[in-house]
């Protein structure tokens, strides 16, 4: 625990330029470079989103992954419920705004056509806070869950849901559809929620795992709990450690640690570029703490090799 703070830890810095760390150095490290490449299943992934006019993570989050996942594993994070946000994360590329009323009745047919068409046997389906309907958009996660598996009932589904604002029954609408793995983010500590999720609550999202993990627990729901942070945004070590104790004792199961990575100059830079080494050491402290699985480094982001994820905290 010693070495992980003196890796990194110091306040946060909100006033340093774009595209710097706390230390003033400029530009990516080599470890987060990454190679380009655009095959023809990358082109033939974008058409088949353009054409069903679908929305997906990697697209709008300017996820640093997209070319390994689609042109590489021919895999997608589909973005649901629009591409308007209802909050405005420090962190995040989504626009923020006021979305139109109402939900596309005919989306959970095309994603699930999209998933078919694919061949995928894991399919992430995440979405844009809606905190505007009475739901946050629960109902809609169910329909496309449903619409999945009717197509294919041996296709896994891993949902990256919103806190719905705590709506009472959200979380049982979505788990009533059976989701294979339930994910909602933490996203950061506790401290940097101010800067980093202003329209959200640290508590509130603990307890949306710590809900879905109970009814796990009484066999109510059968499937996976998950969760996500990152690093690099202001956070100290030492605060990461006792978010993962927290989020450990909540009952969730499997753990993704990615690096902050500024996606615009209006965004929160990042605080430091954290090395590989610290991020192997998160992740033998999580496996320390008990969590299955654990998937920890710069590029790691929640859907990164997801359908690696359950497989791995099975044989834990």
């Amino acid at each position: 625990m010693n070495e992980l703070v003196q890796i990194g830890a110091a306040a946060s810095h909100p006033q340093l330029p774009a595209a710097t760390d706390r230390r003033g150095r400029k530009g990516r490290p080599a470890w987060l470079r990454i190679r380009l490449s655009t095959p023809e299943k990358y082109h033939s992934i974008r058409r088949l989103v353009e054409g069903l006019d679908l929305n997906t993570v990697c697209q709008e989050a300017r996820c640093p992954n997209i070319y390994e996942c689609w042109g590489e594993h021919g895999t997608a994070t589909f973005m649901i419920l629009g591409d308007i946000c209802t909050r405005s994360c420090g962190f995040c590329s989504v626009i923020t705004g006021r979305p139109k009323p109402g939900v596309d009745e005919n989306e959970p047919a095309r994603v699930a056509q999209a998933v078919r068409i694919m061949g995928l046997r894991h399919a992430v389906i995440t979405s844009v806070d809606r905190d505007d309907l009475p739901d946050g958009g629960a109902g809609h996660f169910a329909n496309v869950i449903r619409a999945i598996h009717a197509g294919d009932s041996k296709i896994a589904v891993e949902v990256l849901t919103p806190d719905f604002r705590g709506v009472s029954n959200a979380l049982d609408l979505v788990l009533a559809a059976k989701p294979e793995v339930f994910s909602h983010n933490m996203e950061t500590v506790p401290r940097m929620y101010r800067l980093a999720r202003p329209g959200s609550d640290y508590r509130r999202s603990l307890e949306v795992l710590t809900e879905a993990a109970r009814r796990r627990d009484r066999g109510e729901y059968l499937g996976r709990v998950k969760t996500g942070i990152m690093v690099g945004i202001g956070e100290a070590p030492e605060e990461v450690l006792r978010t993962l104790a927290e989020i450990q004792a909540a009952g969730v199961e499997i753990l993704t640690i990615g690096q902050y990575m500024q996606p615009t100059s209006k965004h929160l830079p990042v605080d430091r570029w954290v090395h590989p080494d610290e991020f192997d050491s998160y992740r033998e402290h999580a496996i320390e703490l008990g969590f299955l699985h654990c998937e920890s480094g710069p590029l790691v982001r929640s859907s990164y090799h997801a359908h690696e994820h359950v497989a791995a905290a099975a044989s834990a």
